[in-house]
């Protein structure tokens, strides 16, 4: 049988009826085509029912990442010193004005003076009456110690007087004594007759003299006594005379340190109506003018407020009190105001301030920021938007935030729970932000998730700075995963594009 007599596949004869006969391999590279094309149909149909896996990448750089707290002050003179004055009066003229550079002592206004120079003049006079009077105080209870002298000068002669007359009246009656035993002896020998009538009256003559002699003794010594009591009393009263114009004396002394001190009063206040500068700086304020009554009874009024050196300023920042347990002494800190936009001023913490402030709820503590100013161009008053750094980590490695957050997907774990990586929550992860704490990334290696366990060092809104718990796990220019799209991809929550330096990328 020859080859044309043979029946064709069924199908083949009509085929061959309607279309022009055409050689048999042209129809076998058709069919070939056919199939490729419906292979591919195929293929492309399957990956649209089941999409792959698309990552969203950062690289990880190398930089200073710095954790900061912002808030808003005032500019203000480190030191300003109020000056006033003590005393009331009329301002008679005012010697300095705004902006004017002051040195220490020198006079910035004066207030009339001549009601302080009339006291002044009063209080002098009556010191001057005080000392005239306090010297003849002075003079009187001199001649008082006089009188008191010579009254004991006076009882010690009557009392010597009053001695000798006592011996004198011992002497008497001694004399007495032997007068009578002497008249008696002759009385005897009278009556015997051995003696004459006229020798026993001489011893009767002796005796009486003798009697007359102490009678008289006895009324000198009573005399003597008396002038001697007498001369007591006079020395009591001249004591108290004397006592008393002392008192007067030392009175008259305290009323003229009494007058002196209201001349040195008068003086201090002839003095303060001259208002001059306590220190060296800058008048910034002036309250007062020339004419104006400045009234000081209750409390002292400002005159003029001096800065002493504008070229070393503060802010005063009203940091809230969510931030302020992060504020310390000695940190950083950059600020703008609005008379110099483009240009940025650096600070540095003094003192954080614990006295709160509480406006419309919202407690506030004050932080005080030493600023130089060498060139003049922060002035008193100004607000300033300021930027406190209260961390930094220095040449670490840098991820965005996000990718501490994503985590792979539970679609490829095993029945336990479990991933290659570990123990995963489906979906998005809880970000581990806080200093100190431990987390997990994920770097894109040949197109496969591979996990790297970091510990954090510092974390901002949108960055982290980490460490890798194993040496070298990561460096610079690795890609972490930051979210995925997909069937099995894990999606974070919020925007998967938080800023990094480097920029995203999304890898198929």
């Amino acid at each position: 049988m020859s080859s044309s007599s043979l029946p064709h596949p069924w199908g083949y004869d009509a085929l061959a009826r309607w279309a022009p006969r055409v050689p048999r391999w042209q129809w076998l590279v058709g069919a070939a085509a056919s199939l490729v094309v419906l292979a591919l149909a195929l293929i492309f149909a399957i990956e649209r029912a089941h999409p792959g896996i698309s990552y969203t990448t950062a690289p990880v750089v190398v930089q200073t990442l710095t954790q900061s707290v912002t808030a808003s002050g005032t500019v203000n003179p480190q030191n300003s010193i109020s000056v006033g004055t003590q005393v009331s009066g009329t301002i008679a003229s005012i010697d300095v004005d705004f902006n004017s550079k002051v040195t220490k002592g020198e006079v910035l206004a004066r207030i009339d003076p001549s009601t302080f120079q009339a006291q002044l003049d009063q209080a002098q006079a009556s010191l001057a009456q005080a000392q005239a009077q306090a010297a003849a105080a002075g003079s009187t209870a001199l001649g008082g110690l006089s009188s008191v002298t010579i009254a004991t000068a006076n009882n010690a002669a009557q009392n010597a007087a009053t001695t000798a007359a006592q011996a004198n009246i011992a002497k008497a009656q001694s004399a007495l004594v032997l007068a009578q035993l002497q008249e008696k002896r002759d009385a005897s020998l009278s009556a015997q007759g051995y003696l004459a009538q006229s020798q026993l009256d001489a011893d009767r003559s002796t005796t009486a003299q003798d009697q007359a002699a102490l009678a008289a003794a006895q009324a000198a010594f009573a005399q003597a006594r008396a002038q001697a009591q007498a001369s007591t009393a006079t020395i009591a009263l001249s004591s108290s005379t004397a006592r008393g114009q002392n008192a007067s004396a030392q009175a008259a002394a305290a009323a003229v340190q009494l007058a002196q001190a209201s001349v040195q009063q008068d003086q201090l206040n002839l003095s303060h109506t001259i208002i001059t500068s306590p220190v060296n700086g800058t008048v910034v304020a002036r309250a007062v003018s020339v004419g104006q009554t400045v009234a000081a009874s209750f409390s002292t009024p400002t005159l003029f407020t001096i800065a002493q050196n504008l070229q070393k300023m503060e802010v005063d920042i009203n940091v809230g009190e969510p931030d302020i347990g992060n504020v310390r002494a000695r940190d950083s800190v950059a600020f703008s105001v609005l008379a110099y936009p483009s240009r940025t001023f650096q600070g540095t913490v003094a003192q954080v301030r614990i006295n709160p402030q509480t406006l419309n709820n919202v407690v506030t503590y004050d932080v005080v920021v030493d600023v130089p100013n060498p060139d003049g161009a922060l002035l008193p008053g100004m607000t300033a938007n300021a930027t406190i750094d209260i961390a930094s980590a220095k040449n670490a490695l840098v991820v965005p935030l996000a990718a501490l957050s994503w985590k792979p997907s539970s679609a490829g774990a095993a029945a336990n729970g479990t991933s290659p990586w570990g123990t995963l929550a489906s979906g998005s992860g809880t970000v581990a932000s806080a200093p100190g704490t431990a987390g997990m990334l994920f770097v894109l290696h040949n197109g496969r998730p591979q996990h790297v366990a970091v510990r954090v060092l510092l974390a901002t809104s949108t960055q982290a700075a980490v460490a890798p718990v194993t040496a070298g796990a990561l460096s610079s220019g690795d890609e972490v995963i930051t979210a995925a799209t997909g069937s099995t991809a894990s999606a974070r929550k919020g925007s998967p594009r938080s800023p990094v330096s480097g920029g995203m990328r999304v890898i198929h």
